[in-house]
């Protein structure tokens, strides 16, 4: 069997701090859970199948991995993405108030799951994206951990698959077999795509030069796969999936995993 490493989206930051503020710990119980997330799909004799989850979550979030834990907060940076996000999904194109005046309003107006969302999503993203020091500390983690396990596979889930990309595409000796993008946003527009490093060249993304194989798939309502499929962003995307999760749970790493779509694309690396 094929060595297969994950990598997580927005929100995990409480793993770190259950886990006693370790990385380590963190990545060993999301393992365990993303393993019974797959065997929905596999099915089969149960069995682990991720060698490692590339843990991030904690450099994203103000307490770091010493100080007592302070969630990211809804700064000006987090807020330009919300909006940024909220024009992707066509809200607010006439508001001409200011910024924090109308992230407040979008977030009233949004419904339960949908401002939960939100509130995970703008500021991790931003975090992410606008500051260099914890992006490189991301995307080290992420090549260390497929270098450490010699992964052939990386499955890579919403914001976990724009670090992937990056830490592919910044350390050109790291090669997989199969790179999986669920639930990616690495095409919205206005927010993820024109800030990816290395940047678009004429409106386009490419495959990391060291993966052999880029499979997508994405829920059609899922809002942070803006837009669902990738092959209109980026040259090298070999496959799509556009598929129906969950009218509530459009976003979840255990309904992307347990989806049947992922199977016939991973059967060649787990038989």
């Amino acid at each position: 069997m094929a060595v297969i490493v994950g990598v997580h989206g927005i929100g995990k930051y409480d793993y770190y701090l259950r886990a006693g503020r370790s990385a380590t710990g963190a990545a060993e119980a999301m393992r365990r859970k993303w393993d019974r997330y797959l065997h929905g799909c596999l099915g089969g004799e149960t069995r682990p199948y991720f060698a490692e989850i590339a843990y991030f979550s904690h450099h994203l979030n103000d307490g770091g991995e010493d100080a007592t834990a302070t969630p990211a907060a809804m700064d000006v940076q987090a807020e330009a993405v919300l909006v940024g996000w909220a024009g992707n999904l066509g809200l607010g194109e006439h508001v001409t108030g200011a910024l924090r005046t109308f992230t407040g309003w979008l977030l009233d107006k949004l419904d339960e799951r949908s401002a939960a969302f939100a509130a995970l999503f703008a500021p991790e993203v931003a975090s992410y994206l606008t500051d260099q020091g914890r992006r490189e500390k991301c995307r080290r983690a992420v090549a260390e951990t497929i270098r450490r396990n010699g992964a052939k596979v990386v499955i890579a889930h919403s914001l976990g698959s724009v670090v992937a990309y990056e830490a592919l595409w910044a350390d050109p000796d790291l090669r997989v077999d199969l790179l999986v993008t669920l639930g990616s946003p690495l095409g919205m527009r206005d927010v993820v795509f024109e800030r990816l490093l290395p940047a678009p060249v004429n409106g386009r993304g490419e495959r990391p030069p060291g993966v052999g194989r880029w499979v997508n798939i994405a829920d059609k309502d899922d809002i942070a796969a803006i837009p669902p499929a990738l092959a209109g962003s980026f040259t090298g995307v070999d496959a799509e999936e556009l598929v129906n999760l969950d009218w509530i749970d459009f976003h979840t790493a255990e309904k992307y995993l347990g989806c049947p779509a992922l199977g016939p694309h991973l059967r060649p690396f787990v038989p």
